[in-house]
């Protein structure tokens, strides 16, 4: 699929910013980065391959995000913890009028208050973003999770 490099840039830095949102603690940021009427899922890669529906996480809109950041800040008690995502680079599935579908690698691993870290989850997105006048907002993120094993509470966004 032949991509133009200001799409591929575009989608690039989208992603770039989901991640560093997340690991810098900008929650509130990381759910700017949708659209009003987006799809975030965690899923088994076990359940997309045997086309089962068990997700670990869903919310089907932004204020379903939004609740769940606040849920994080002010209702849930979990592990204290940094993040660090490592991303592989974008892989173009579909193009659709201002809607691109891609899959993203990503390991992120999680650093304890007292230090240790560790690889919390590895696997891929497949995101659908919207490219509208030089600027990108997911419409879709799907995460596969290469395992259904989670060390610790989901808190936080993959």
């Amino acid at each position: 699929m032949t991509v133009p490099p200001e799409i591929r840039e575009i989608l690039t830095a989208l992603m770039a910013e989901y991640a560093m949102a997340i690991d810098d603690n900008r929650l509130e940021d990381w759910v700017e980065l949708f659209d009003e009427a987006c799809d975030y899922k965690v899923i088994t890669r076990e359940n997309v391959e045997q086309n089962l529906p068990n997700v670990l996480m869903w919310c089907d809109n932004k204020n379903m995000l939004r609740d769940r950041v606040e849920s994080y800040r002010q209702v849930n008690l979990y592990n204290l913890h940094y993040d660090r995502h490592v991303l592989g680079p974008l892989r173009f599935v579909i193009q659709e009028g201002s809607a691109w579908t891609f899959d993203m690698s990503y390991s992120l691993f999680q650093t304890e208050l007292e230090g240790a870290s560790r690889l919390f989850s590895v696997g891929r997105y497949r995101v659908e973003a919207l490219v509208e006048d030089g600027a990108a907002r997911l419409k879709s993120v799907t995460v596969i999770a290469d395992t259904g094993l989670v060390p610790s509470l989901l808190a936080t966004p993959i």
